[in-house]
């Protein structure tokens, strides 16, 4: 006798199949259950279960990352190029455009001396000044031209050591000291004077009113033989401060000076930026030293 369907196999127990026969032990009592064939029933629904389980969390993984790389596509999507993201929570710490712009406190640096301030008025131009210490040494280079320094001279009376329409200008304007000092290349001579005011308004003036016969007298002596006495000479006429500085140029052979005679026109241009110069260094040297102090 055989359990099963008429006309075909032996009939096997499926848990998971409607209908189907429990096993039992074809040995011994009909109602006594088969406990092996139950048993591996039992693990094999256990893995089946096991089975569905995992696959399921498989589904749910790949259905939460579908999730994620959509909301990715929407973030780097339209969002993006208008400048808003959408997902950025209300609690974001990212500022809107309407954000107030930082302030910062004002620096505490005090602004840059300005040297020229230490030479334009006589309470701020405190400096040891003499014609030594404006042409120190015993000569100058301009570029690759030397110059040998001859004699020097001080007066406080301006006008005495001043000639033409000079005397009068410097008087008027109130010149306290007049420097001079003298230097020579070859045979060409350049006596440079320096008138030392008060201010820098009355400098600048006396610039303005000294014309083409103004000059400071040629100062001889040092080695340097009398010039521009008698013959034609040249002059410049500058102010820087409170100082007006003038040259007067010349042949110490006594011959005059033309206009073709370039190497009397530069030696008068040479001793005129030196002069500059050493009056502007002055002011940075005063400028320098209240800074630091």
């Amino acid at each position: 006798m055989s359990y099963g369907q008429q006309g075909g196999p032996p009939s096997q127990w499926d848990p998971w199949k409607p209908n189907s026969q429990q096993p039992w032990n074809s040995g011994g009592d009909s109602q006594t259950p088969d406990w092996a064939a139950l048993a591996q029933a039992s693990e094999t629904r256990n893995k089946r279960r096991r089975l569905l389980f995992i696959g399921g969390g498989v589904v749910a993984t790949v259905a939460i990352g579908t999730a994620v790389a959509m909301a990715v596509v929407s973030a780097n999507g339209s969002d993006k190029a208008s400048g808003n993201p959408s997902n950025v929570p209300a609690s974001g710490s990212i500022p809107s455009s309407s954000a107030t712009a930082p302030s910062f406190a004002p620096t505490s640096a005090p602004p840059p001396l300005d040297p020229k301030e230490f030479i334009s008025s006589k309470a701020k131009d405190t400096a040891p000044l003499s014609a030594e210490t404006l042409f120190p040494g015993t000569q100058l280079t301009m570029g690759s031209t030397v110059y040998k320094k001859g004699a020097t001279a001080d007066t406080k009376n301006c006008a005495s050591a001043a000639g033409g329409s000079l005397p009068k200008v410097l008087t008027a304007d109130k010149c306290t000291r007049l420097l001079r000092v003298t230097y020579t290349k070859g045979g060409v001579a350049v006596t440079v004077g320096v008138a030392v005011f008060d201010s820098e308004a009355q400098a600048t003036k006396a610039k303005g009113q000294a014309d083409n016969k103004s000059l400071v007298q040629a100062l001889a002596g040092k080695g340097v033989k009398p010039f521009c006495n008698s013959a034609t000479c040249r002059t410049t006429t500058n102010s820087y401060g409170r100082y007006a500085y003038f040259t007067t140029t010349g042949f110490t052979s006594g011959k005059d000076v033309t206009k073709t005679d370039t190497q009397a026109f530069k030696a008068g241009d040479d001793l005129a930026e030196f002069t500059f110069r050493q009056i502007r260094r002055r002011g940075e040297a005063q400028a320098s030293a209240a800074a630091a102090g």
